[in-house]
C-alpha cells in the first residue's frame, strides 16, 4: 500500500513529455461533480493518444484523478477568501503553451494562457443532466461520455484483497454531505436485513459499508446485520479510488445522493440512489443499471418547504424501506447474469 502511494503522490509534480499535446484539465471541486464530468477525460485521451494532462480539482475531488494514464500533474485548488486563488492558479500555469484548455469551472482563466484551444463551461439555459452540461463544453452533447475513473493495477490487486471471499456483496454509502439528504441509518439497516435474509434475493451475501472517517460511528449498528465473517467495513480505511475499485466486485450499491453513489454507478455497479432535496434530472447516478427512488414528494415541493436548503432536518423520512427494497428487489432482477 505504501508503494502505491508513493505512485500516487509523485503524481502530483510531474515534467513536460517531449512531443506530447499539454491539456490543462480543470474539474470540479465536489467529488460527485467531478465524477460526473470525468469522461471527458477519456474521450480527450481516446482521441488525442499523445495528449498529456494537467488535473486542477478541488482538494477532495483530486485524488480521484491519481490513476489517470499521462497524468503529468494534479494542481490542487483551494478556494481563498480574498479571491485570488484564480490569481494563483495562473501563476502556476501560465509558463506553458497548451494545446487545449477545458475549463469546467467557466472562469477567465484561459483567456490569459498561452493556449492554441480553448473549450470553457457556460451555463445553460435550460438546466440538464450534469453529464450532458458537461459534454456540451466539448460540444459532444449528443453523445456524452459516461463516467469513468482510471484505477492502476494496483489499486485493483487492493481491492481484490480487500472484498476476497464467497458470495456477492451489497454495498451501501448510508452517508451523505447534509442531514437533509441522509435516509435514516436504520432503514439501511432494515433494506439490508430484508434483501440478505433467507428469503431476500441476495439471501446469505456479504455486505460491505463505505464512507469517509465522520461516518464511523453513524454506521456501527450496519455491522449487526450479517456476522462478522460476512461484513465488510471500509468506512475511512480507503481512498476514494480503491472504494471505486472494491465497488466494481459488488452485485448491487445502495446510497444516499452523494460523491460515493456517482462513483458506484461510474464502477458500473447497479446503483440505486436514494433522493429527497436533490433534483434527480441532474444529478441522477448515470447509467443504464441505475435507478432513483424518493418518497411521494418530488424536488419541487420539497425546495418550497426549504427554499434555501438550509434547514437542519432530514427531508428523506417519508422515503418507505419498502420502496427501496422493491427498487432493489426489480434491479437485481434485471441484471440477473450481468456481473
Amino acid at each position: 500500500m505504501a508503494r502505491v502511494e508513493r505512485q500516487r503522490r509523485d503524481a502530483y509534480t510531474g515534467a513536460m513529455t517531449p512531443g506530447s499535446f499539454p491539456i490543462l484539465f480543470i474539474t470540479a471541486t465536489r467529488i460527485g461533480d467531478a465524477v460526473l464530468s470525468s469522461g471527458l477525460i477519456r474521450k480527450l485521451l481516446s482521441e488525442i493518444p499523445s495528449a498529456r494532462f494537467t488535473i486542477v480539482a478541488g482538494p477532495v475531488a483530486a485524488p480521484l484523478f491519481l490513476d489517470v494514464p499521462n497524468l503529468e500533474q494534479i494542481i490542487v485548488f483551494e478556494k481563498a477568501k480574498d479571491g485570488r486563488h484564480w490569481f494563483r492558479l495562473w501563476r502556476q500555469v501560465r509558463k506553458r503553451h497548451w494545446g487545449l484548455v477545458v475549463d469546467l469551472r467557466g472562469s477567465a482563466i484561459s483567456g490569459f494562457l498561452k493556449r492554441d484551444r480553448r473549450a470553457v463551461f457556460k451555463r445553460p439555459p435550460t438546466p440538464v443532466h450534469k453529464v450532458v452540461e458537461a459534454a456540451r463544453v466539448l460540444q459532444i452533447e449528443d453523445d456524452p461520455p459516461a463516467p469513468y475513473l482510471y484505477t492502476s493495477p494496483e489499486t485493483e490487486q487492493m481491492a481484490a484483497e480487500l472484498t476476497a471471499g464467497e458470495g456477492p456483496i451489497l454495498a451501501l454509502a448510508p452517508s451523505a454531505n447534509w442531514v437533509g439528504k441522509t435516509w435514516p441509518i436504520e432503514r439501511f439497516a432494515q433494506t439490508a436485513i430484508q434483501l440478505l435474509g433467507d428469503e431476500g434475493p441476495l439471501a446469505g451475501a456479504r455486505l460491505m459499508v463505505l464512507g469517509g472517517p465522520e461516518d464511523a460511528q453513524a454506521t456501527q449498528s450496519l455491522r449487526n446485520v450479517v456476522p462478522k465473517s460476512r461484513f465488510i467495513d471500509l468506512v475511512g480505511k480507503v481512498d476514494l479510488l480503491t472504494a471505486h475499485a472494491c465497488l466494481k466486485h459488488a452485485r448491487l450499491f445502495i446510497g444516499n445522493d452523494s460523491g460515493l453513489m456517482h462513483i458506484a454507478a461510474a464502477a458500473g455497479v447497479p446503483t440505486v440512489g436514494l433522493f429527497g432535496p436533490s433534483d434527480e434530472s441532474l444529478y441522477g447516478p448515470w447509467g443504464a443499471d441505475t435507478r432513483v427512488v424518493r418518497g411521494p414528494r418530488d424536488f419541487a415541493t420539497i425546495a418550497a418547504v426549504d427554499p434555501g436548503f438550509q434547514q437542519a432536518l432530514c427531508h428523506m423520512m417519508d422515503l418507505p424501506v419498502d420502496t427501496v427494497v422493491s427498487t432493489a428487489r426489480d434491479l437485481l432482477a434485471k441484471t440477473t447474469g450481468t456481473r
